[in-house]
């Protein structure tokens, strides 16, 4: 996982970047999670939090209408259930809204958890690779769609 600020140098005042705490102040969970014993981790995870429908997603760069896709989450958004991405491969970026409403740009990697909070504004992108596979959890079956920033 690599972290930056993005409307700025990537600094803070103190001239730091962001930290796990940062993510955290705004309800974010990561974690690094072994990939011999994900499904584990993601079962306690799931009795914890009442998640109770597990899926695997992936994009490529040959997914039919992978710009048209991706489309729906390059804008602020936020769903009314937690979004759960465990990453199997590839890469993405999530720019999450901080507490001081300063975007942080998270970039997943394989072997990353997050956890974006229901009600927490955020983008969602795929690096230069287009690629990412992921497993999904949700606390409902229906799954979320994305409720846009006025």
């Amino acid at each position: 996982m690599q972290l930056a600020w993005i409307e700025d140098s990537g600094l803070d005042a103190r001239g730091e970047g962001p930290t796990l705490a940062d993510l955290a102040a705004v309800g974010v969970l990561y974690e690094r999670l072994p990939d011999d014993d994900f499904q584990g981790a993601l079962d306690r995870l799931k009795a914890a939090r009442g998640y109770v429908a597990q899926d695997v997603i992936e994009l490529r760069p040959d997914t039919p209408n992978l710009d048209g896709l991706l489309a729906k989450f390059k804008d602020e958004h936020l769903h009314r259930d937690d979004e759960v991405r465990f990453v199997l491969d590839g890469e993405g970026i999530f720019d999450i809204r901080g507490a001081d409403e300063r975007w942080i740009r998270v970039q997943v990697e394989r072997g990353d958890l997050i956890v974006v909070p229901a009600d927490l504004y955020h983008r969602f992108f795929l690096t230069e690779r287009r690629q990412i596979r992921c497993v999904r959890l949700f606390k409902d079956a229906a799954g979320w769609v994305p409720e846009y920033r006025a």
